[in-house]
């Protein structure tokens, strides 16, 4: 019996040993990192909730911390994928930077629900060039400026204070570039909506599922979209109004009636095509299955000759 519980025990010692490698080898493949963009932090949420029904075993962490976050930690390996909500420059690429693009969404700009001329300012609109004077030359320094008004009304300007692509993508729809925007600097995408939203006479810009209710999909309660005059004619005409919802402003993106930018496409980065396999499976998933939940989410999908694109990437 002695014998036989020795040769047992070497058994199971050696297996145990082999489950250990095993499962540390198998750990090392299913564990992902994602970092970046707060425009992008939403959909990789969900995508990876429902990735890891069918595959139990995979772990996700994810982060945000702005686009800026995601590039360099993708870039020094640091995370799998980086999540980036602006255009890759030369110098990224230069570096290794690759990517594929997997939702579009828009920066819109967002003031207070209470501001004392809302009506007249949502009616009215902002055109580009005004959008400029406010945060590129800071020129126009009054709401009062803008809508006729019997006393003056000032004008609080908040912009991103992290390196974000929400910046660089509505500084880029004002001809600039993020450094050039003026305001009070503010982090993060939920920090913005919170400060003009405790802020009256705020002005700032938002991620579109930051300016919008996940579940009633009208403007978060206390903000609102400032409408964009496209057309320069100083009214907001039938078809600019589109902001009421989530739903109306997402089809207007889609519609191209939205200018893009401020509507941009998002991406994941990484280091060079990923080594690992996981996250190629991963991204394979949200080229396909994981395209169905796009509109729920509150994100626009890609139009089917750019998706074919994103997959070919990944052969």
């Amino acid at each position: 019996m002695k014998k036989q519980s020795t040769a047992t025990a070497a058994i199971i010692a050696i297996l145990a040993a082999c489950f250990l490698v095993s499962c540390a080898k198998t750990g090392e493949k299913t564990k992902l990192t994602i970092s970046g963009a707060w425009a992008l932090y939403p959909m990789v949420v969900a995508w990876s909730e429902e990735y890891r029904k069918d595959n139990p075993d995979v772990t996700i962490d994810i982060s945000a911390g702005g686009a800026g976050k995601g590039m360099a930690d993708a870039l020094s390996g640091v995370v799998d994928l980086g999540m980036v909500s602006r255009d890759v420059t030369d110098a990224e690429i230069s570096k290794g930077a690759w990517w594929i693009s997997v939702v579009k969404d828009a920066v819109v700009p967002t003031i207070n629900a209470k501001n004392p001329l809302f009506d007249r300012l949502v009616s009215r609109g902002v055109t580009k060039n005004e959008f400029s004077r406010i945060w590129i030359a800071g020129k126009i320094k009054k709401w009062s400026s803008l809508v006729p008004s019997d006393k003056d009304v000032l004008l609080h300007v908040y912009t991103r204070s992290d390196a974000c692509g929400a910046a660089e993508t509505w500084a880029k729809y004002l001809d600039a570039k993020q450094e050039n925007l003026k305001g009070v600097g503010v982090y993060g995408d939920p920090g913005v909506a919170d400060a003009v939203k405790n802020d009256i006479l705020g002005l700032g810009y938002n991620n579109i599922n930051y300016a919008y209710d996940a579940g009633t999909k009208k403007p978060i309660e206390g903000i609102s979209p400032l409408p964009l005059d496209v057309d320069g004619n100083g009214r907001i005409d039938e078809k600019e109004n589109f902001y009421t919802n989530r739903d109306s402003m997402m089809k207007a993106i889609a519609d191209g009636k939205y200018p893009s930018p401020p509507a941009r496409n998002l991406h994941l980065v990484a280091q060079g095509k990923p080594k690992n396999e996981q996250a190629v499976r991963f991204l394979r998933w949200i080229l396909s299955d994981g395209q169905k939940l796009v509109d729920q989410a509150g994100y626009i999908p890609l139009s089917s000759e750019l998706l074919k694109q994103q997959i070919d990437k990944l052969d």
